[in-house]
């Protein structure tokens, strides 16, 4: 039996300068054959409508576009579309990130940065994959994660973590996984917090990431993994942005906008 293939992720570009968005699709061309470019738009207004219309998966957005603002456009989205802006300015970082961007690239767009963000992008798309269909290997790998705790079929390397180490002083904690609500990116550290206290563990959490079963702890942001085991309720406010509350904790934490996806079934 076959097996069915992944759908080719999708794009839209977005410049006032329609010479710039030939290089841009020609180079992403050339970087990602299988990447789609769905629409191409020539100022803020008419990128906001085709995201709206097309749902992409990444917008490349130019910051000073006339009618709305890359920024403004990336405000405006609702799915699950991911950002990453494109322009000739460096002073408009700090928004960028704010707007949980994948990425800012600076005008000329080299080959070897694109090729960068390029990489980054797949590895973003490819953790918020959905599930295989019912009766697929990799369905039936995840089962079995489930049945026995600790293993892991279908993956090299050791099982998932199910204690994580941290140091007090001169004492060692062995903190059970199951007690962990949530861990926090802290510079080169990780935050890791349990109903009763929290710790400091000398892993940064991007290497944490691929040591915690991901059937239990999901990236809710670029900096946070939360136990979904943990999880008491989510909560939208009213501009529509989602919050999880976790058993024992009282502060909420916010969800970034690529993994909204995640709770849709919640």
């Amino acid at each position: 039996m076959t097996e069915p293939t992944a759908p080719s992720p999708t794009a839209l570009l977005a410049d006032d300068e329609p010479h710039l968005n030939r290089v841009l699709k020609d180079r992403l061309r050339e970087l990602w054959p299988a990447l789609r470019i769905v629409a191409v738009a020539s100022n803020g207004p008419e990128a906001a409508e085709q995201i709206a219309r097309f749902q992409p998966d990444i917008a490349f957005l130019d910051i000073q576009m006339p009618g709305l603002s890359g920024l403004e456009v990336a405000q405006g989205i609702e799915g699950p579309t991911r950002v990453v802006f494109v322009t000739a300015y460096d002073q408009h970082a700090l928004e960028a990130f704010e707007q949980e961007a994948v990425d800012y690239v600076l005008k000329p767009v080299r080959a070897e940065r694109l090729h960068k963000t390029v990489e980054r992008l797949q590895r973003a798309l490819a953790l918020a994959a959905p599930e295989p269909p019912a009766g697929s290997d990799e369905q039936l790998h995840r089962l079995l994660q489930q049945l026995l705790p600790g293993a892991a079929p279908g993956r090299s390397g050791p099982p998932w973590l199910r204690h994580l180490r941290a140091n007090q002083g001169q004492l060692t904690h062995q903190i059970p996984v199951e007690d962990v609500l949530y861990c926090q990116a802290d510079d080169k550290y990780t935050v890791v917090r349990t109903a009763a206290t929290e710790f400091l563990i000398r892993m940064p959490i991007s290497e944490l990431l691929h040591q915690l079963d991901p059937l239990r702890f999901w990236q809710v942001h670029r900096a946070t993994l939360v136990n979904v085991d943990q999880l008491q309720c989510t909560r939208r406010d009213a501009n529509g942005k989602l919050f999880l509350r976790l058993r024992g904790l009282e502060k909420e934490l916010p969800v970034s906008r690529a993994y909204v996806h995640l709770f849709k079934a919640m």
